[in-house]
């Protein structure tokens, strides 16, 4: 009798194979929307650091009324091309003053590294943005005249 009023504790094999269900199908849903996320907050960096050259550039072009300076040493600043090679890294993102400059225009352009490779954006003196992106998902539609920083952004 003492043996029929005892109840068996613990987990049946059902049960814990419904929770390991629930749990894979939670997994194949936030995984992706996650690595997107994360993805969205590194773009931040290319974003930043081409609008800061940008300002750079625009700020050497009041000083010198020219951009075709802007990789000579000056004495009030240091020229925002005249990095080793022309490039500054904000985060993951190599900036680089890729065309020209000439006197009256230029292009800066991100390249991204490591996790982000793939990624590109590019800017010129007319503040004409593209997407040089060449991850699925990432890429823009026609025409190209945005930073894509969502995946399916539509410019």
């Amino acid at each position: 009798m003492p043996h029929a009023l005892q109840r068996q504790r613990g987990f049946t094999l059902i049960e814990v194979m419904i929770a390991v269900g629930i749990i894979a199908i939670l997994s194949a849903i936030a995984l992706p929307s996650y690595r997107d996320y994360i993805i969205r907050g590194r773009l931040v960096d290319a974003t930043n650091g081409l609008n800061t050259m940008k300002a750079d550039m625009e700020r050497h072009f009041q000083d010198n009324r020219t951009f075709d300076t802007v990789t000579t040493p000056t004495t009030a600043r240091v020229s925002p091309c005249l990095r080793p090679a022309g490039q500054r890294t904000f985060g993951r993102f190599v900036i680089s003053c890729t065309t020209g400059p000439t006197a009256t225009a230029y292009t800066l352009t991100a390249a991204g590294s490591g996790d982000m490779n793939g990624f590109g954006f590019t800017v010129n003196q007319a503040d004409t943005r593209t997407t040089t992106t060449t991850v699925t998902g990432w890429t823009p539609a026609t025409p190209n005249t945005c930073w894509v920083l969502k995946k399916g952004q539509a410019c």
